[in-house]
């Protein structure tokens, strides 16, 4: 496969930085987070970059109700660059780059494929405040990848003993390959902010006494009936509802990660 990456002739000494999103499990609202984190970016002024990773059941585009004339596909198949797939979502006021649905030959791409799409995403980082990643759940070889290769990693947990499980596990891979590296917990579907606290105790003391070391807690999003509204009507949140409890936690995330 050749990778077309964009044409960048220099890239600024001061670059964005890329935030990765993952959950090791799916099912957990992991691509609605990327999205309204993305949006509530954007309405703070950031220049942002949505990037759908999840390859092979990519749906960034299909909850935005997006149909780009290019994705991620075209570009390692190197019919068009990774700049000229890349497309506005002009409500959010930020790009998006889609991923492609049901392509397992995208969920296993080869080390040098994903390497230069990798180097691509950070040259856009000089056209960008923050490349945002929305990782596919599993722990497989790309993931971990991406997750190393991000700025920051934002692991998704719930009350769900297996999401747990399966944040924990995340986040040992990244200690694994990223020593050091910066990754936080974001407590998703919370059913109250003492809860959800709760919920990052359990996962942070698993940490501490296994790896040594415990995230950071990057926030609590409440469990919100206007979230599986706005999904259904592929609107975001923060404009359909933006009073919602939700839109609310979203707003003071992204603050903390200004």
């Amino acid at each position: 496969m050749t990778l077309m990456l964009s044409p960048i002739a220099h890239v600024p000494a001061t670059t964005g930085r890329i935030l990765a999103v993952a959950s090791g499990k799916g099912g957990v609202g992991k691509t609605w987070l990327a999205i309204t984190l993305a949006h509530a970016l954007a309405r703070a002024g950031q220049r942002i970059l949505l990037f759908d990773g999840d390859l092979g059941l990519a749906n960034v585009d299909i909850q935005l109700g997006i149909a780009p004339p290019h994705d991620i596909g075209a570009v390692i198949a190197g019919r068009v660059t990774l700049a000229d797939a890349v497309v506005a979502c002009p409500a959010g006021g930020f790009d998006i780059l889609a991923g492609r649905s049901g392509s397992g030959a995208l969920s296993a791409l080869d080390p040098v494929a994903l390497e230069g799409l990798l180097a691509g995403l950070r040259a856009a980082t000089g056209r960008y405040d923050s490349v945002i990643l929305d990782l596919g759940a599993g722990l497989d070889r790309a993931v971990r990848r991406m997750s190393a290769f991000a700025d920051s990693l934002l692991v998704l947990a719930t009350e769900e003993p297996t999401s747990l499980t399966d944040a924990y596990a995340a986040l040992k891979l990244f200690a694994r390959d990223r020593p050091g590296g910066d990754a936080r917990v974001v407590v998703n579907q919370a059913t109250s902010r003492a809860a959800g606290e709760r919920t990052f105790a359990t996962l942070a003391r698993a940490c501490r006494s296994f790896l040594g070391t415990a995230p950071a807690l990057a926030g609590i999003i409440r469990r919100d009936p206007h979230v599986p509204e706005a999904i259904r009507r592929q609107s975001l949140l923060l404009m359909r509802h933006p009073a919602s409890p939700a839109a609310a936690d979203i707003a003071a995330l992204a603050e903390t990660l200004r």
